[in-house]
């Protein structure tokens, strides 16, 4: 026999979007029981709609959350969607154990109910969480890769980033940037010396993409500048003093 709290998660999940395979396997529960559930309770447990699939669409209850999660998603993340199954997924190097962390707690955040899981692979980890919410939250998804589409925010979508500017910057930093040393020597008095600064880095294919992280960054008085590399715009490189020293209060280095 199973309790009532057990029969809601098995429906909840199905209902996200879940194959009844991958409920019943992760719960250790019959497939015959789940749709015996659905017959006789369903009708009695209808979960609302995320904030986006209402009448009146709305926005998440955690902004800070789905902005730093907008940022990966624009930057690592893509979402797979299958007939009976959709998932967003963030992929982050293995040797970052911090990232991996904020990754999972930001879709805990922004979805309080799919299942999240970890998958390990050589030198990355996939961050997984199951939904058919996803797309309503993110409907920059689409067919084909992000720079071969337009990457534009919805104005929900803008309202966050600009309530919440650093969490998107952080987003963006934390998926395809990187905060490195960088040195150069200069002759004084005579002598040659070697100078060391720190230096963030963003690199993205697609311009859209790059422009909300520049265009951000104007708002918040970051310096930046285009470091081309081969003839390709892709680096955008924040280097000034004042310009690094902000972005260390308020994104710092992957962990």
């Amino acid at each position: 026999m199973y309790d009532m709290g057990t029969r809601k998660r098995a429906l909840a999940l199905v209902a996200q979007g879940r194959s009844l395979n991958s409920v019943s396997k992760e719960m250790h529960i019959s497939r015959h029981a789940i749709t015996c559930w659905q017959r006789r309770l369903e009708p009695l447990l209808r979960i609302p709609p995320c904030i986006r699939c209402q009448e009146t669409p709305g926005v998440p209850e955690d902004l800070e959350a789905y902005a730093y999660l907008l940022g990966l998603y624009l930057g690592d993340g893509y979402i797979i969607s299958k007939p009976r199954q959709h998932y967003l997924m963030v992929t982050c190097t293995a040797s970052w154990p911090g990232l991996i962390d904020a990754a999972e707690e930001a879709m805990r955040r922004v979805l309080l109910e799919p299942s999240v899981k970890r998958i390990q692979r050589t030198g990355c980890v996939d961050v997984k969480s199951f939904s058919k919410h996803w797309p309503c939250l993110f409907p920059q998804h689409g067919p084909g890769k992000k720079h071969e589409r337009a990457i534009v925010l919805e104005g929900w979508q803008q309202e966050i980033v600009d309530a919440h500017p650093w969490e998107f910057v952080r987003g963006l930093i934390h998926s395809d940037g990187c905060r490195i040393t960088n040195w150069t020597t200069r002759v004084i008095g005579g002598e040659r010396k070697r100078y060391e600064y720190p230096r963030y880095f963003f690199t993205n294919v697609s311009d859209d993409i790059r422009q909300l992280f520049t265009g951000t960054l104007d708002r918040l008085g970051v310096g930046w500048t285009h470091c081309t590399r081969r003839g390709n715009p892709y680096n955008i490189s924040v280097a000034r003093k004042a310009s690094v020293a902000l972005m260390d209060t308020h994104v710092g280095p992957k962990y």
